[in-house]
């Protein structure tokens, strides 16, 4: 069973209570697709410009994460109705994806829900569990 740690965006924060992103966990859909199980063990919400996000990760796996999603909105756009990769909340993301799978030895996804039309979850930091 996958045990998942979810990093949101602050600038999502009073928008999007996660509805999307906990119903895909809940049905191993979209980002979570690869898991044969699921587990939501906590949710952080990272605070620009992202200096307390490995931290959080730490915390994450010390109460039983063994993985990191990332939200969708980090890396993509709604426009006209659709999810677009490109122009999300955080410029940042890859670098900061990276950063915590080498610091936690943990693999993070890119991805939860509203995927945008073809993109595959890239995971940092080796295979999903």
């Amino acid at each position: 069973m996958a045990k998942i740690g979810l990093i949101r965006c602050q600038k999502n924060e009073t928008r999007c209570p996660l509805t999307g992103c906990f119903k895909c966990l809940e049905n191993r859909e979209q980002g979570f697709s690869g898991h044969e199980q699921t587990e939501l063990v906590g949710v952080f919400t990272c605070r620009c410009p992202g200096d307390g996000l490995v931290d959080m990760a730490k915390i994450l796996k010390s109460k039983g994460a063994d993985t990191i999603h990332v939200c969708t909105c980090t890396f993509s756009h709604k426009a006209d109705g659709k999810w677009i990769a490109g122009n999300g909340f955080c410029g940042d993301v890859d670098r900061l994806m990276a950063q915590i799978a080498s610091e936690t030895q943990m693999p993070c996804v890119k991805g939860t829900a509203h995927l945008p039309e073809g993109y595959h979850p890239r995971v940092f930091g080796g295979q999903r569990t």
